[in-house]
């Protein structure tokens, strides 16, 4: 039992992980967050650009958006193509205000604060999913009417 234990306890360092590692940087799905970095980035590389996005704002301010629940890898370079950073990226979906209704096997999902409206989120049901994207869908042709084209393109 003593020899357990003190092999158990020997491998604790190990379990918890390498010495120095760092938290990731966690950013919420659909929302953006501001790095800084001290020294001017050249090249920004996401490992998967589905999980979260990076773009460089000037030499040493990045902007992340989260894009989908996940943990992907950000990889920055100098110039001469050494690199500035190597961090991991945790995007997390919002769990504030997020109600979920499961009726049988259908599923839908709302934004309440206080008054609640339809949005979509994986898992759902196809009816569900697909309604609340033709609404939306609706909803951004409409106001690019109003304001002469597409959201970013006026």
């Amino acid at each position: 039992m003593r020899t357990a234990l003190a092999v158990l306890l020997a491998a604790l360092p190990f379990l918890a992980g390498p010495a120095g590692a760092k938290d990731p940087i966690l950013v919420t799905m659909d929302r953006a967050k501001v790095m800084r970095i001290s020294t001017p980035a050249d090249t920004v590389i996401v490992g998967n650009p589905g999980i979260a996005d990076a773009v460089v704002h000037d030499r040493q301010t990045l902007i992340i958006t989260g894009r989908m629940v996940g943990v992907t890898n950000l990889v920055i370079l100098d110039k001469k193509g050494e690199p500035i950073a190597d961090e991991t990226i945790t995007v997390e979906k919002i769990q504030q205000n997020l109600v979920t209704v499961q009726r049988g096997n259908q599923r839908s999902s709302y934004f309440c604060t206080p008054h609640c409206a339809s949005m979509m989120e994986v898992g759902d049901s196809p009816e569900s999913f697909g309604t609340a994207q033709a609404q939306i869908s609706q909803r951004n042709s409409l106001g690019a009417q109003f304001t002469g084209g597409p959201p970013g393109q006026q």
